[in-house]
């Protein structure tokens, strides 16, 4: 099976701002002069870690990375005015007109599916391909499956039941409801445990192995209370997009080649997302493999890899 490639630093960091509000973190590794990809990162406000950097040869691949709005290094920190699905695609069609790119590969995994598929067919004229890993489409039914009782909870109850102790029983009809309005309370403590609560929730989910140390890692206000509150504030508006928009307008990409890979045990966006997606794209190439959601399952990362490998024969 492939593996991640070694550890590899940027060889360019640079703040960008992108409004008067907000600056990014924008990063580039690999060979400058190699294929270009841009990296869209999870969550939404989960932010960069290191381990994106390796998906790529980094001898053919000029990878680009960033942090979306509110997430990572980006400022404001976990800020939500401004921040919206079509503000992050005009993000990075600023990344690339900053960085002189004609054209690039999309690479996303979990909501960068989401970002990458709405900027793919925002832009199709700037695509190449696309990797696309553990989908999530948006749907109602979606959020619901993992942030209201019924659905994952029913996998995890002894998780759940940590995750709903935050809110009283009378509220726990509506939980992501009854999240937002502890994460934007005037309460900092309860702020943050709420955001520390929502972390280990879904870091819980994450592998098909339980990881104490991935539960921890999302669990970190550093890390939790930019991913609590961005998620809740774009779930809350169904991620800013139409009913049903990811599929309907798939048509607009159907003739960039692309690769979904799917972990078959995946929690936290379940298998059906991806089918769904291929039935709408039957010439994209669908790969479901024995994994959870986490980009660094082993069989997610040899299919991921493969892919990059493969399109920079192609393309390079």
């Amino acid at each position: 099976m492939r593996e991640l490639y070694p550890e590899i630093e940027p060889f360019r960091i640079e703040r960008l701002a992108v409004s008067a509000r907000h600056t990014l973190h924008v990063e580039e590794c690999g060979n400058p002069d190699g294929l270009p990809v841009v990296f869209l990162h999870g969550g939404p406000g989960a932010g960069l870690s290191r381990y994106h950097r390796r998906f790529f040869d980094p001898a053919r691949w000029r990878v680009v990375l960033f942090d979306q709005r509110g997430a990572g290094r980006s400022t404001p920190f976990a800020g939500l005015e401004d921040n919206t699905t079509q503000s992050l695609v005009a993000d990075i069609e600023r990344i690339r007109e900053h960085l002189g790119i004609e054209r690039w590969v999309v690479f996303g995994g979990s909501w960068g599916s989401t970002l990458g598929l709405v900027y793919a067919q925002a832009h199709p004229e700037r695509a190449l391909a696309l990797v696309l890993r553990g989908i999530f489409l948006a749907r109602p039914e979606e959020i619901r499956w993992f942030y209201e009782e019924g659905g994952a909870s029913r996998l995890l109850p002894e998780k759940w039941q940590r995750f709903a102790s935050v809110i009283p029983p009378e509220e726990r009809g509506a939980m992501l409801e009854a999240y937002w309005k502890r994460l934007t309370g005037d309460d900092e403590t309860a702020r943050v445990a709420a955001a520390q609560a929502w972390g280990a929730w879904e870091g819980s989910a994450l592998t098909l192995e339980e990881s104490p140390e991935t539960e921890a890692e999302f669990a970190a206000p550093g890390v939790a209370v930019s991913l609590a509150r961005i998620e809740a504030h774009y779930f809350r508006h169904g991620a800013f997009l139409e009913p049903d928009q990811l599929l309907r307008d798939v048509a607009k990409i159907r003739h960039i080649p692309a690769t979904i890979v799917h972990g078959r045990y995946d929690l936290i966006c379940p298998v059906k997302n991806a089918f769904d997606l291929h039935r709408a794209w039957p010439e994209a190439e669908y790969h479901v493999v024995v994994a959870g959601h986490a980009a660094t399952e082993p069989a997610i990362v040899d299919r991921l890899v493969t892919a990059t490998d493969a399109f920079a024969g192609r393309f390079a």
